[in-house]
């Protein structure tokens, strides 16, 4: 006995990351005149059927009557791929619910899920989540809590460790020169004083030297 299909979550092409686009192409409905059977996709076209096509100005949609037959509901999608589906004896509210579902499909096979999650890039470290190396203490915590929610104590940024190397070498002038006039930089870095960047890299300026 063949086993069932079974795959993992995919989206076509990523849609919906960025632009969302429809994957139907187009539906067909099927439908007797006569049947009995056809009676909610009869109900379905004289009483929903301009709407659904206003509102999806993007999907083709054929009304095509078959005398004697069954009625369906036939879907083609962007990828290549074609649903049947058998609504015979349907009433109209389950084939507005069940057109809606095509509508909504991407064009993919319904398979199995092997997992409920699925990445391209696969990480040894598992999936991220809010608490990942976060304290195991946390999950005994009811939240919001506001001593956890605190910011974590960092240490001394490489700027810090700078200014400090700069002041144990004597260097006590360091100025930040952001929206200040340029002549008082140029005035003071003339003098021997060290220049703060906006990217915050300390750096000494010397002044230049005059050749006789």
């Amino acid at each position: 006995m063949p086993a069932d299909p079974s795959g993992f979550l995919t989206a076509v092409l990523h849609n919906g990351v960025g632009r969302f686009v429809c994957q139907l192409q187009r539906i067909t409905l099927k439908f007797c005149k006569e049947y009995g059977s056809s009676r909610g996709v009869r109900e379905f076209i004289e009483k929903d059927l301009l709407d659904f096509a206003r509102q999806n100005p993007g999907v083709v949609v054929y009304v095509e009557p078959k005398r004697h037959q069954r009625p369906k509901l036939e879907a083609e999608y962007l990828n290549g791929r074609t649903e049947v589906m058998n609504a015979s004896e349907y009433s109209r509210e389950q084939v507005i619910k069940f057109v809606e579902q095509l509508r909504c499909r991407s064009g993919v096979e319904i398979v199995r899920i092997r997992k409920d999650m699925r990445t391209n890039n696969i990480s040894i470290q598992g999936p991220w989540h809010p608490f990942l190396n976060q304290p195991t203490e946390w999950n005994l915590k009811k939240f919001p809590d506001a001593p956890g929610l605190r910011a974590l104590k960092m240490g001394k940024s490489a700027t810090d460790i700078v200014l400090e190397m700069a002041r144990e070498q004597g260097v006590l002038n360091i100025v930040q020169w952001e929206g200040k006039d340029p002549a008082a930089k140029d005035d003071a870095l003339g003098k021997g004083a060290v220049e703060r960047t906006t990217d915050q890299v300390v750096r000494p300026v010397t002044a230049p030297s005059i050749k006789e």
